[in-house]
């Protein structure tokens, strides 16, 4: 893959910086709009300023995560005198590649050109290796977020957009939410008439509805090591519906208000109040992906007390209703499902792209 067919001038040089491990999508994705766009602009005469594409890598060929070889130009024979945007795609290999003198030191140099900083998916740790998004609000996979937050404490790391527009520096989800992203930034340099042409063929939104939470698999915090604390966690995740105020729930495992607020913190990581809140909601995720009931009734089986108020939570954390969200997700349509059988715990794997 190299420079798409060539272009009038004035153009938007955007580069790709390739290594082993990419997720393809990452790379593939923007690469399609910006070339689609470019197919679009053309049609609008040669004073428009359109897009020229060039993958580089510090090698000639890189192997994607799913085992696609790329061609690339070789980080040694790029001229980086006219670079407008640097992409930095993300993949299994993005942790490597953040270590790598030889990645980061093609980064650097191409950044240092570019106008702007366009990171994908966990590209998002590459280019925070590199020193280009110190300061800067970013985002990242749902499942990545906490791990660059914490490799990166200078980062203001937003894990719910789709993608995040600072400054200089664009960021985007992970894998497909890089599409999300490249359609943006077409949109900021011509008009939204030109992304969602290009939006249109690849039968995308032009904006998606909702933010990263909406898609991501519950995230259980660990059991406490305290008795009581863990036995409080046990009566909630097993009847969310249930009365699960504060002070009632210290009653029961034998503490005092005061006290058992300050262990379950402490022990969960997150407030006794945010943690009911977070197994009603995911209950209720849950009980609309597997099953036929209404939204009242599962407003009221999960703890919500009326379907307004599960609506109002359902916008609010997850940017859907709760109707968009079962159009989205149910797991088997017609058919019901007991949802006691979806009530494991899901583990997420800190390794997703």
């Amino acid at each position: 893959m190299g420079p798409s067919a060539s272009s009038p001038q004035p153009s938007r040089h955007v580069v790709f910086v390739a290594y082993d491990g990419i997720q393809a999508l990452d790379l593939t994705g923007p690469f399609e709009v910006f070339h689609g766009a470019d197919r679009v602009l053309a049609t609008r005469g040669n004073d428009i300023t359109r897009y020229s594409l060039t993958v580089v890598a510090p090698t000639a060929s890189i192997t994607t995560e799913s085992g696609l070889v790329l061609a690339a130009t070789p980080g040694a024979e790029f001229d980086t005198t006219a670079v407008h945007t640097l992409v930095v795609p993300g993949g299994f290999g993005a942790q490597a590649a953040a270590r790598d003198d030889a990645v980061l030191g093609l980064v650097r140099s191409i950044a240092a050109r570019a106008e702007r900083v366009v990171t994908v998916c966990s590209g998002s740790f590459v280019a925070a290796a590199a020193g280009l998004l110190d300061g800067r609000r970013v985002t990242t996979h749902w499942a990545r977020a906490a791990a660059l937050r914490r490799e990166h404490p200078s980062l203001d790391v937003d894990p719910e957009p789709i993608y995040v527009h600072d400054g200089a520096v664009w960021s985007s989800a992970g894998v497909t939410a890089g599409i999300d992203l490249a359609l943006a930034i077409v949109e900021h340099d011509h008009d939204a008439e030109v992304a969602q042409v290009v939006a249109r063929w690849l039968v995308m939104f032009l904006r998606r509805p909702g933010g990263q939470t909406q898609f991501a698999a519950p995230v259980w915090n660990e059991r406490a090591d305290l008795e009581p604390i863990r036995r409080a966690q046990d009566l909630i995740d097993a009847a969310p519906g249930d009365d699960h105020r504060v002070g009632r729930l210290a009653t029961r495992v034998g503490m005092s208000e005061r006290h058992f607020t300050r262990r379950f913190t402490e022990q969960v990581g997150t407030s006794p109040a945010r943690y009911v809140a977070d197994v009603r909601l995911e209950a209720a995720r849950r009980r609309l992906e597997v099953s036929d009931e209404t939204v009242a009734t599962i407003a009221t089986r999960c703890g919500f007390g009326t379907d307004e108020s599960m609506r109002r939570t359902f916008a609010h954390r997850l940017g859907v209703s709760p109707d968009q969200y079962r159009s989205r997700f149910r797991t088997t349509p017609g058919r019901r499902v007991d949802p006691a059988l979806t009530d494991v715990p899901t583990t997420i794997d800190e390794e997703t792209s």
